[in-house]
């Protein structure tokens, strides 16, 4: 029997744990840095979330296992508090927790480790819908673009204000309360709000992991790069434009850096035909995942051979991250026309410049609240 199971099965209920978010993250030099996050829910259960990607279920006993695990108990003491509150026999409880310890420092430190065939764990859908509160927030914090830039689609109209500062702090807070352990910030370009490190150290204190979206621009800028690093950004959705010099030599900028970068390109007829080269292009930096919109659909049928010459170079496609307005992003190409997006308002909310929220990017027909106005709990819901 899995030995998850086996503790909750033989003996009588348990009060479980207080329902909540708790987090960990780990800097050792000598193993992969790796941030994991633990929601426990009312019934005891928890969704264990490591490096905001891979999200797992645990029964009420793995749950408290994960709870210790985050809180850096001793396992002879963890043993010792499990031990007491499920009537078992201390030496089967710390042969337990220390297998389960074994199993977190895999996945934790491993890629590419799935954890249903090696390691035994139950792995939650992102497009569940009974999760108690998305996975990711996506925060536009402007609609505002950099000169000259060419983005018809964007709904630069669509508000007539911006929060402030403290305006997002509280969102992010809030947020945070509720159990969202991933932020992303986007636009518009969210480098024109000055307070953009503010907020992303904000988010870091509050234990979020933090995203961005840019078209990197400003990033070449060693002082500014190293600011939003050190304040606390884990990765960066790269705008790549494919013509632009500059677009290029800030990528190659911020490639080295401790960063992960996932490059996104909107393809349209000349870029289209000149994909293969900007791919390899890609390779040579290092790049190892890549996201696409399109800007004709027509060229749809395109993306099967542009995806595999991206997977024969070893980049990742990814088609669930936030992008820029486009006619196409990622998640409407894997949908029919009009569909709604799966994840869209279960495992990701789209939250605009002036607090309006929708279910993703582009929704904004079905407006669910307004985080400034109405309870978290009635936006979700």
């Amino acid at each position: 029997m899995n030995i998850f199971n086996r503790l909750a099965d033989r003996f009588a209920k348990v009060t479980p744990l207080p329902e909540g978010m708790h987090h960990l993250q780990s800097e050792s030099a000598d193993k992969k840095p790796y941030r994991v996050h633990l929601r426990l829910r009312r019934d005891g259960s928890g969704l264990f979330i490591v490096n905001a990607a891979t999200v797992l279920h645990l029964n009420p006993t793995a749950a408290e296992y994960a709870y210790h695990f985050i809180k850096g108990t001793e396992p002879a003491e963890a043993a010792k508090q499990i031990a007491s509150r499920y009537r078992v026999r201390k030496n089967i409880a710390l042969e337990d927790y220390q297998d389960f310890l074994d199993r977190i420092e895999t996945l934790v430190t491993s890629q590419d480790v799935d954890p249903v065939s090696y390691l035994g764990f139950e792995r939650v859908s992102p497009h569940s819908a009974d999760l108690p509160a998305p996975l990711r927030l996506d925060c536009a914090l402007t609609y505002r673009l950099p000169k000259d830039t060419q983005a018809k689609y964007a709904p630069v109209k669509r508000v007539d204000r911006e929060l402030t500062t403290d305006e997002w702090k509280s969102i992010l807070d809030t947020a945070w309360r509720m159990g969202v352990p991933h932020v992303t910030f986007t636009g518009g370009e969210p480098t024109l709000r000055d307070d953009l490190p503010n907020l992303i150290a904000h988010a870091e204190k509050n234990g979020q992991v933090c995203g961005l979206l840019s078209d990197g621009l400003k990033l070449a800028d060693k002082e500014y790069r190293r600011t939003l690093l050190q304040t606390g950004l884990d990765h960066l959705l790269f705008l790549l434009q494919p013509e632009n010099e500059r677009s290029w030599q800030a990528l190659e900028a911020i490639m080295p850096e401790d960063l992960f970068v996932t490059v996104h390109i909107t393809i349209n007829r000349q870029i289209a035909a000149d994909i293969t080269a900007t791919l390899e292009k890609l390779a040579a930096l290092q790049v190892k995942s890549i996201s696409f919109s399109l800007a004709d659909l027509s060229l749809k049928n395109e993306l099967d051979a542009v995806t595999q010459r991206a997977a024969d170079l070893n980049i990742t496609v990814n088609f669930d991250l936030p992008v820029p307005y486009s006619a196409q992003n990622p998640v409407a190409l894997e949908t029919e026309e009009d569909e709604v997006p799966t994840g869209a308002g279960r495992a990701w909310l789209y939250i605009e410049p002036d607090g309006d929220v929708l279910p993703a990017q582009g929704m904004a027909e079905n407006v669910l609240g307004n985080l400034l106005e109405d309870k978290w709990e009635s936006i979700y819901r």
